[in-house]
């Protein structure tokens, strides 16, 4: 046996010990070559981590209100607990609520900026929007993707009927065919969720039921075993091939793939981010792309997601602009409210723009600078609203003009096209290494 088949092993009969105390262990898994496919990039960074050098892993995860629940944070614990030489930050961006095509408005604020190592996905509703949210993180991002299939809420049905039971054709359609066909086009992992769910089910002679708290959420029993499936997926597996991540982050070191010459270091790249590690020693750089300032590129700023978040009496789920942003902070304040109770007329305030016009909840709207777009869709009203009641959001750099070393990574700018592009440093600072990440989709 292999000693990545013995570390298997162990971790699944680890897995397995920790549930017995109150809930069935984890039955065995159906093909354990499958275990850790498609996470190796994250794994080996993680699994790779030392104390000298704590590699800095992102996570995000990201739904609706069952990517929410307790299980996320069973996996996050497990994660730091086997990984404690990694710098990892876990985030949990999931909005109740929110299917697939409400999810993909506030995913240009929470996905895509934050730019994952790894994406833990799992959403309900239209299978356009899903793919157009997948395609998006691949695009956009050198993101790992490790979609879910749906636990089980009911017995399923061998070939459902549309018409006799609609319900039950979608959640075939959508674990049988369009989760399987999205994540085959886009290189995605599809973590078969539902099978490990029914074999648990059957071998211990349980009903659907039995973990959930309603009818679909999970109760305990539900959040352990959904949490258990995730773990034993997020498996360092070495020998697995890498030709579908290798390439994705590259690195260059200063003194061997790249040089300093006459005070500038010139470096032609693929990609939409540039990351600088700094060796000991102080100095800056001036940043230039494509003979451009990174602020110079309208694709690296990001608007963040508006406050009050989700399920506040008006929420903004989407924020676009037509002009370049400047970093500043927003204010949408309601000056009146109709009388259907349900529409209202506002305005629009930047920090550095200052008044920037009005507009009503029921029409499309484009601010005087442009900078801020909405459309009536991205209103979410689930309470009713005041007059006075204000939504706020900020825009933030994703780059540095000035480059200054300093002993964290730093992101010399993010979100640019995505291609062929030169990366010029001026000023000779001690820079030991520089990251390009290249999106696999174009």
């Amino acid at each position: 046996m292999s000693v990545t088949r013995i570390t298997i092993a162990i971790f699944l009969l680890s897995a397995c010990v920790l549930g017995q105390d109150k809930f069935f262990p984890l039955p065995s898994v159906e093909d354990p070559a499958s275990l850790g496919v498609g996470v190796q990039r994250t794994m080996t960074l993680l699994a790779t981590s030392t104390p000298e050098h704590r590699n800095k892993v992102r996570i995000l995860f990201y739904g609706q209100s069952i990517t929410v629940q307790d299980w996320t944070k069973k996996v996050t614990e497990d994660l730091r607990a086997r990984f404690p030489n990694a710098d990892l930050e876990i985030e949990n961006r999931a909005i109740g609520g929110f299917a697939s095509q409400a999810l993909i408005r506030p995913a240009e604020h929470d996905l895509y900026p934050f730019y994952p190592d790894l994406l833990i996905f799992h959403v309900y509703g239209a299978n356009g929007e899903y793919e157009q949210i997948i395609k998006n993180v691949r695009s956009r991002t050198t993101a790992e993707v490790l979609m879910q299939k749906d636990h089980v809420t009911k017995w399923p049905q061998e070939k459902p009927d549309e018409k006799a039971d609609k319900g039950m054709w979608w959640d075939y359609m959508m674990n049988h065919v369009f989760l399987p066909k999205i994540a085959t086009t886009y290189g995605c992992t599809l973590l078969d969720v539902r099978s490990a769910w029914l074999k648990y089910l059957k071998e211990n002679k349980l009903e659907p039921k039995a973990l959930l708290s309603d009818d679909v959420h999970l109760n305990d029993h539900g959040n352990y075993l959904l949490s258990e499936i995730i773990k034993r997926h997020l498996v360092y597996r070495p020998e697995l091939p890498n030709e579908s991540w290798k390439n994705l982050v590259r690195t260059y070191e200063v003194g061997k793939d790249v040089d300093w010459k006459d005070g500038k270091l010139v470096l032609e790249f693929e990609g939409n981010r540039v990351d600088a590690m700094a060796s000991k020693g102080e100095g800056s750089a001036q940043v230039k792309i494509d003979g451009k300032k990174p602020s110079e590129f309208p694709e690296c700023y990001r608007i963040t997601r508006s406050q009050p978040g989700p399920w506040s009496p008006m929420f903004i789920s989407r924020v676009d602009h037509e002009k370049p942003l400047v970093i500043e902070d927003w204010t949408l304040k309601v000056e009146s409210v109709n009388t259907d109770g349900k529409t209202f007329k506002y305005s629009v305030k930047g920090s550095v723009t200052g008044e920037d016009g009005s507009g009503e909840s029921d029409k499309p709207f484009t601010s005087n600078s442009g900078r801020v777009k909405l459309s009536k869709d991205y209103f979410f009203i689930p309470k009713a609203v005041t007059a006075g009641y204000e939504s706020k959001w900020k825009v933030l750099p994703m780059f540095v003009d000035e480059y200054k070393a300093s002993d964290a990574i730093t992101t010399l700018a993010q979100g640019f096209p995505n291609g062929k592009h030169t990366l010029e440093l001026t000023g000779q600072p001690p820079i030991k290494e520089i990251r390009i990440y290249n999106p696999p989709i174009k």
